[in-house]
């Protein structure tokens, strides 16, 4: 007979491994998709080739104006996360507000790949400016991050900051994309389409 503190005989004893590798295994896949990013933007002989789509006035508006479309469906997450996390007091959220985090986060991520074809395809990883090698990188940490997020949703049983921490690095990168490419347009350029 076993004592309640011992696993049945047969029983895999627990241990602090299974969760480590069901948080690591994500993080190192999202961790390569962002190097190999990198990789292939700096490797990559640029071409130059510019995307457009009729309505803009050129690239520079197209990719500013889905950058910033994708930055406010990335606020929508952001807020409805909190309230589903139950962290702004007083606020219940409705039954549809999963569904609306979700499809926003996937509307998001949509708007932002051609962007991010035309960035890598056209103009590679560059690093001859401080803000440019900050989106360089910020390009690689948001696409790693939004992966190891999806792997990291498809586990059970990891601890409870781990969901919400991807989805901050996932935000902030998106953040950070927006900030040194769309508002650096808008405050240097104007707003146009």
């Amino acid at each position: 007979m076993t004592s309640a503190s011992e696993p049945p005989r047969g029983a895999a004893p627990p241990t602090a491994s299974r969760p480590a590798a069901a948080i690591l295994v994500p993080v190192a896949v999202g961790c390569a998709v962002a190097v190999a990013l990198g990789v292939y933007g700096r490797l990559h002989e640029p071409t130059g080739f510019a995307i457009n789509v009729a309505g803009f006035s050129g690239t520079q508006s197209v990719k500013t104006w889905l950058a910033t479309v994708a930055f406010v469906f990335a606020l929508v997450q952001l807020g409805s996360a909190l309230v589903m996390f139950g962290r702004i007091p007083g606020v219940a959220g409705p039954p549809w507000l999963g569904g609306l985090h979700r499809w926003s986060g996937r509307i998001a991520v949509l708007l932002t790949v051609p962007v991010v074809v035309h960035c890598l395809y056209a103009l590679g990883f560059q690093y001859d400016a401080a803000r440019v090698l900050a989106h360089s990188l910020l390009g690689c940490l948001f696409y790693g991050a939004f992966v190891t997020k999806m792997l990291v949703l498809t586990r059970r049983g990891l601890p409870g900051w781990v969901l919400p921490v991807t989805g901050g690095l996932v935000f902030a990168g998106l953040t950070g994309l927006w900030l040194t490419s769309a508002l650096w347009v808008f405050t240097t350029v104007g707003v146009a389409l």
